[in-house]
């Protein structure tokens, strides 16, 4: 895709800030900045990990109950292999987990299940849990006004009802969500929904339906480099770790493997499909199955979206999961990541496969939001500044909607840095692309979306929430989480028409 001339005059001018404000420095990192380049280098050594899913149990209120631990540890993330250098270790690294040294199990629940978690703090600060994808009340989504203070327990509970689909959680505290995120805390959770699945998809966890979240790390010694990159984008890695490993490898053992894509990476955008270009199935996106499936060979993800596709493979084979460079759509692409490739995951299918159903024709109804029945029309620019040209202040609402109430958001990229659009506590359809109708691959329900510098405008509709509370807000914001903790984030209340809206309080009680 050709870059239009705005994109390229905002790229001049921070390459020139750049320079100017670190002087010979500025250009000397600039000119040293690398391009990465793991394809075709890596020996898959070490077997992935698959985050155990988490055991609950029912209370005497027929609520299913999981406990989480955030605590420090130590995690080995195995062998590093390449061809071209041979094996090193990487040893016990310092890290974050959840009920382990580094991630967290997987949560799975069904829809119609009231679900409690007991979040503790085992860290020596302050953290959240906010649960990405998940349409529940504000004062349950985890973001930075619920602060959970060291040594005490947040309990949030919530009746799950939306349909089935891949959603995750990770730390959202204000100013420091990218250091707990990439320190390790993070997880999946799965919800199940009989109306909104497709039996004949690949559905054994762990077996034939494979958890995969691909996430880059610099390492130094014992600890992980915090180190950011130039032009602002955070902390972009050199290794690739899938589920906390390092060159891992899934056997396979039937003909179609469903692999449940998150790029749970601070800032790098990922361009997956496989080194030999095969075609695959992308049946599902953020919020849950797509009406059909897209056959492509190649799946752009930004940070936190995710995608669900299943692969076809042939006894004895070696399938590689690659990212190539992705489209970025910048100039500065290459100071992105937009120049960079790895391979992520080698698929080894056994000499006998068991069979496998074909992907169905048609997957479940996904009923379209209708964006001339929108109760308003909100522009939504990223830039510099913040959002709309102003930063996030914890105690300011940036908008009021009422319950139920849908919307048409106009979104463009205003900066010319790569961003990642998520809005807490709800699902939302893109329904156009600078007035064009979006690829199939953006025509499921979606919660974070990818915004483009090149791009004049992206059309959203978001229906919103019915739980109203004046007091705690939702986020929206820039999922580059350097971006974020830097103050591209705002905040949106439910609230019913005529209700007084007090000004927010910076400081909530913390839990026992």
């Amino acid at each position: 895709m050709a870059v239009r001339p705005r994109t390229w005059i905002i790229a001049v001018a921070a390459v020139v800030a750049v320079c100017c404000v670190g002087g010979i420095a500025g250009v000397a990192v600039l000119l040293r900045t690398s391009t990465v380049d793991t394809r075709g280098d890596v020996e898959f050594v070490n077997p992935l990990a698959i985050p155990p899913l988490a055991p609950s149990t029912i209370d005497e209120q027929g609520r299913r109950v999981f406990d989480l631990d955030a605590a420090p540890g130590r995690h080995d993330f195995g062998e590093r292999a390449s061809r071209s250098g041979g094996l090193s270790g990487s040893g016990e690294v310092q890290t974050w987990g959840f009920n382990g040294d580094y991630l967290g199990p997987t949560l799975r629940a069904s829809r119609g299940e009231e679900v409690v978690v007991n979040v503790h703090n085992g860290l020596d600060e302050e953290t959240t849990v906010h649960w990405h994808g998940m349409h529940l009340p504000a004062a349950m989504d985890g973001g930075p006004h619920t602060p959970v203070a060291p040594g005490t327990t947040w309990s949030p509970q919530w009746l799950i009802d939306q349909p089935a689909a891949t959603l995750w959680y990770h730390p959202h505290p204000h100013g420091q969500t990218a250091e707990h995120v990439y320190r390790g805390l993070a997880g999946l959770f799965l919800v199940d929904d009989p109306a909104t699945e497709v039996a004949a998809l690949p559905n054994r966890y762990g077996v034939d339906d494979i958890p995969v979240v691909v996430q880059d790390k610099n390492f130094d010694g014992d600890r992980l480099d915090f180190g950011q990159s130039m032009l602002g984008m955070g902390i972009l890695g050199d290794s690739i770790v899938v589920n906390g490993t390092l060159a891992p490898y899934q056997e396979v053992t039937t003909e179609r493997v469903r692999l449940r894509l998150l790029n749970g990476s601070n800032a790098r955008v990922y361009q997956f499909g496989f080194a030999d270009g095969r075609d695959f199935a992308l049946v599902g996106t953020d919020g849950g199955l797509l009406p059909a499936p897209v056959t492509t060979d190649r799946i752009m993800l930004s940070p936190a979206e995710r995608a669900e596709i299943v692969v076809t493979v042939r006894p004895g084979e070696r399938a590689v999961l690659r990212s190539n460079p992705p489209s970025l759509g910048t100039p500065l692409s290459r100071f992105y990541g937009g120049s960079d490739g790895f391979d992520v995951l080698e698929l080894r299918a056994g000499q006998t496969l068991d069979p496998s159903p074909a992907v169905p024709d048609r997957l479940v109804p996904v009923p379209a939001l209708d964006a001339d029945a929108a109760a308003q029309t909100r522009s939504v620019r990223l830039t510099d500044q913040g959002i709309n040209n102003r930063s996030m202040d914890m105690s300011r609402i940036d908008a009021t909607m009422a319950p139920g109430a849908t919307e048409r958001w106009r979104v463009n990229n205003a900066d010319g840095k790569p961003h990642s659009l998520h809005i807490h506590g709800v699902s939302f359809q893109v329904t156009s692309i600078d007035g064009a109708a979006p690829p199939a691959h953006l025509r499921g329900w979606k919660d974070t979306v990818y915004v483009a510098p090149e791009v004049d405008e992206y059309e959203l509709v978001i229906r919103f929430p019915e739980y109203t509370d004046p007091t705690i807000p939702y986020m929206y914001h820039c999922h580059v989480l350097y971006h974020e903790d830097q103050g591209m984030m705002a905040q949106f209340v439910v609230v019913e028409p005529g209700d007084q809206v007090a000004p927010l309080s910076v400081q909530h009680p913390h839990h026992h």
